[in-house]
């Protein structure tokens, strides 16, 4: 166990949702009030079990609705889970959401300090840090711009930067990479490659399978919430894109 930095254990997430199509607020409520309403059970996750090794590069692969995203956001803590359970060793930096925790009518530079604050940081090592984070997230005079005038890669590339300043034990990447130009998604990929080989501990999900295939040591495959296989990246995704 000293080794692993990840546990999962028999995560199960199931969510109600109504089994009728309702047309309005208020009929809504007149069906609940009266107890009409019909609901049926989703299961997003279901009795999902795995665990990640200390600076092992862990892929997740699956269709859209797999449940890849709701499981990056169990370990993370953004979300509890309806059954089971997730033992996480070390400080945890997650790169789920695009732009989660910014603010789009502050500068970039204000939202580097109140990111950083949202992540943990102290103002001073901010303020240390502040040149390092401008400087890799490569914005240049954008960087005084308010965040709702940024593209999409920009936003990226801004979050990548000041999740990374810190080398957290375990970092949680979803899709942040593929957004943005060939030149980062290279020197972010560098940048992981470097924090794993000083032993940070890396989950990504990414809809790019070769890029899964050639930065991931192992690779879980979801399957309508449930673990299909796990093993060597190249030999999971290519089962993957054969089924």
């Amino acid at each position: 166990m000293n080794d692993i930095a990840i546990q999962v254990s028999n995560i199960t997430m199931k969510y109600r949702l109504a089994s009728e199509k309702v047309d309005s607020l208020k009929h809504f409520i007149i069906k609940k009030f009266k107890k009409e309403m019909k609901y049926e059970d989703f299961y997003a996750l279901k009795n999902v079990s795995f665990s990640v090794n200390k600076g092992e590069m862990f892929g997740i692969v699956g269709m859209n609705g797999a449940g890849k995203s709701t499981m990056l956001k169990i370990i993370a803590g953004v979300q509890k889970p309806t059954q089971g359970t997730v033992e996480r060793k070390g400080m945890i930096a997650p790169l789920i959401e695009l732009g989660a925790g910014f603010n789009g009518e502050l500068t970039g530079m204000e939202n580097i300090m109140l990111n950083g604050l949202l992540l943990g940081y102290s103002k001073k090592f901010i303020k240390e840090k502040l040149d390092e984070i401008v400087e890799f997230a490569e914005l240049g005079k954008f960087i005084h711009t308010p965040l709702k005038n940024y593209s999409s890669g920009m936003k990226a590339r801004l979050g990548f930067s000041i999740a990374t300043v810190v080398k957290p034990e375990i970092l949680i990447v979803d899709e942040v990479l593929s957004v943005g130009d060939f030149k980062f998604k290279e020197k972010s990929e560098q940048k992981i490659n470097a924090m794993t080989a000083n032993g940070t501990t890396v989950l990504f999900v990414s809809h790019s399978l070769g890029q899964v295939e050639s930065i991931c040591d192992r690779v879980l495959w979801l399957e309508q919430g449930c673990v299909k296989e796990i093993g060597p990246s190249k030999e999971i995704i290519s089962k993957f894109k054969n089924s």
